[in-house]
């Protein structure tokens, strides 16, 4: 599955970065409804990108829906795909991915979408969570080049009766996991590594659902795009936090809990490396002398004033976190 993902960019650096595959984006539709976010959740806006619709090429000087295929727009869009059908937004309905066994399959929802309404979803690179017994611990997937990760998706537009807008929404394609991330989870995103899968999956100038289209789906991804995966903080599980931690190693994190308890054992073991048999000597003799003290004032006392005293050492004040 596909729960998480990033895209903390700046519009001019994200069409920047899709030059890089070719993407000539037209128009950035609900441009100013985006948020770069290092933790994009379900149920949040993002950037997809797709053919334009006919009623946009008319906008950008095309006629016919042949060249509306020839135009790329992005769009920002909402995480959770909401069907055209739907006449209330159904939050129970779990469609942020799309099982790509469903699409080849042709059943459900999916296969009214599958030939038309085909996109690509942008991103930095996604989280998924590693079950160890009771525990999980995220990781993050990401291009080892750095660039941005493209992911297959689905989207569709829907008028709710509760909304004077129109709804546009999105779902990422996931398939079976890659000999190479299987031990991480067993579905992961299907991920357009070639140019030729990326024109191929936005190409829906047929409107239809092709066996090459079902072949592409059948891969994870191609090794031509080398990824990396490793561990990252597990406050990226908590919706709204946010902080650049969150897409580096674990181990290289410099705030957070993790640097602060990192700093607690480097002090521990300096102050244990300072502490010399001679100082233990000297609060050795301190102690004694202090016990002795004590004892002869116990005796001094008469028996009506005697009473039972423990040495305690004392204890350590707790450093305001």
């Amino acid at each position: 599955m596909c729960g998480r993902f990033s895209l903390r960019l700046e519009p001019q650096v994200i069409g920047h970065e899709l030059d890089r595959y070719n993407l000539p984006v037209n128009e950035w539709i609900d441009q100013d409804q985006f948020v770069p976010r290092y933790n994009i959740a379900p149920r949040s806006l993002a950037p997809v990108i797709r053919h334009s619709s006919p009623k946009n090429s008319a906008r950008l000087g095309t006629e016919s829906l042949e060249d509306s295929n020839h135009q790329l727009v992005m769009q920002t869009m909402k995480w959770g795909l909401v069907p055209h059908w739907s006449k209330y937004e159904d939050k129970s309905l779990n469609t942020i991915n799309a099982r790509s066994e469903n699409l080849v399959s042709g059943g459900g929802m999916w296969n009214s979408l599958r030939g038309r309404k085909r996109c690509v979803v942008v991103c930095q690179g996604y989280y998924e969570w590693l079950s160890k017994g009771k525990d999980k611990i995220p990781h993050f997937t990401k291009p080892k080049s750095g660039h941005l990760l493209l992911l297959a998706g689905l989207y569709d537009s829907v008028e709710l009766q509760d909304r004077t807008d129109t709804l546009w929404s999105f779902s990422i394609v996931t398939t079976a996991a890659s000999n190479e991330f299987a031990w991480l989870h067993d579905r992961q995103p299907v991920i357009l590594s070639t140019q030729k899968d990326i024109d191929q999956w936005l190409d829906t100038s047929s409107q239809r659902w092709s066996e090459d289209l079902a072949q592409m789906l059948s891969r994870a991804y191609t090794k031509d795009s080398p990824l990396e995966c490793y561990q990252v903080p597990k406050e990226v599980g908590k919706i709204g936090m946010e902080s650049s931690s969150f897409i580096l190693p674990i181990s290289v994190r410099k705030d957070g809990i993790e640097a602060m308890f990192s700093k607690q054992k480097q002090a521990q073991a300096t102050s244990a490396t300072k502490s010399t048999p001679t100082m233990k000597r000297k609060h050795d003799r301190v102690l004694s002398k202090s016990t002795k003290i004590l004892a002869t004032k116990i005796e001094d006392s008469s028996d009506s004033d005697i009473e039972i005293l423990e040495h305690h050492p004392p204890s350590a004040k707790k450093k305001k976190i």
